[in-house]
């Protein structure tokens, strides 16, 4: 099976004119508090009935090549690009007004920095070829440009923010059902498997899937998602008693380092004795969990807190 990245070292790319048209086209608990909480494309001109190649030497980079080709400065994260004349939008919206146009005359002879790229949710194809990121970029023209148009394998930007961009199904997760429904998702959204647990890494959401971020994507707070100190924030949730826990409520142990706080969001209690209860957990060594627990109950460094956007 054709994987994308295989796909974009192949040195033929065409025209589909379905894209074109649309003027998107080518030319245990372990600690998990994570650290602090650290597009549409260009059209291809209608005289143009060419394939287009890639450059020889974008043709044989290999992911440890893409490393290599990213350029870290001041204003951002430099790129290549291939093909030729790729709008650059207004907004990171394909039918946003065109601001701009790299790649003009030449395949490839403009380089991008980019300094954050948004998820769209909106997936753009080029081929076999998809990406819902579209990249905020600075130069050679400010606005936003389909993470296609950028020579690398991935389809997203690596080493570049995620910023804003839509919730995961179902949205906006503004409720105690929304919350734990957003929750669940990370349960299969590996390819039927549970979201691995990292401090470093962002999901295809844009969330880190670390507890922390995994909690702030269940309510809908902005990616890649606070810590767990940042949770107790008065912006963010209320303390509140044991015996007051309702679905959706978060029990936090905000002490420690990086390696010892934690979080987690309540469902339900087990038993009438309030002696366990079910809970949605991003942890160590394992990542998305749906388990019975205890954090809380017998007093110890987790504490009860609710959602603020909770109003009951």
């Amino acid at each position: 099976m054709t994987t994308h990245a295989t796909f974009r070292r192949t040195a033929l790319r065409r025209v589909l004119p379905a894209v074109a048209a649309a003027g998107i086209g080518i030319a245990g608990i372990t600690g998990c508090s994570g650290g602090d909480a650290k597009a549409a494309t260009g059209s291809k001109g209608t005289e143009q009935t060419t394939v287009q190649t890639r450059d020889t030497k974008a043709d044989l980079k290999t992911q440890a090549g893409t490393a290599a080709a990213l350029k870290k400065t001041a204003a951002g994260s430099t790129f290549p690009t291939w093909g030729t004349r790729w709008v650059v939008h207004a907004s990171p919206d394909a039918g946003s007004p065109s601001v701009g146009m790299i790649n003009k005359d030449a395949p490839g002879q403009d380089k991008i920095t980019a300094d954050y790229q948004v998820n769209t949710g909106k997936k753009v194809c080029e081929g076999n070829a998809c990406s819902t990121y579209m990249a905020h970029i600075t130069g050679p023209v400010t606005g936003f440009l389909s993470v296609i148009a950028v020579d690398i394998p991935q389809d997203s930007l690596p080493g570049v923010p995620v910023q804003g961009g839509p919730p995961p199904a179902p949205a906006p997760g503004g409720t105690r059902g929304e919350a734990l429904q957003r929750a669940a998702t990370w349960l299969t959204a590996n390819n039927g498997a549970q979201v691995p647990y990292s401090q470093a890494k962002t999901w295809k959401d844009g969330y880190r899937q670390d507890c922390s971020g995994y909690v702030s994507m269940a309510l809908n707070l902005g990616a890649p998602g606070t810590n767990t100190v940042g949770l107790t924030s008065s912006r963010i949730t209320r303390p509140i008693s044991v015996g007051e826990l309702k679905p959706g409520d978060l029990l936090i142990d905000a002490a420690g380092d990086n390696n010892t706080r934690h979080v987690v969001m309540f469902e339900k209690w087990d038993n009438p004795a309030h002696t366990s209860y079910t809970a949605y957990e991003q942890r160590g060594g394992h990542g998305t969990d749906h388990r019975s627990l205890t954090y809380g109950l017998n007093g110890g460094e987790f504490k009860p807190y609710r959602p603020v956007k909770f109003t009951d």
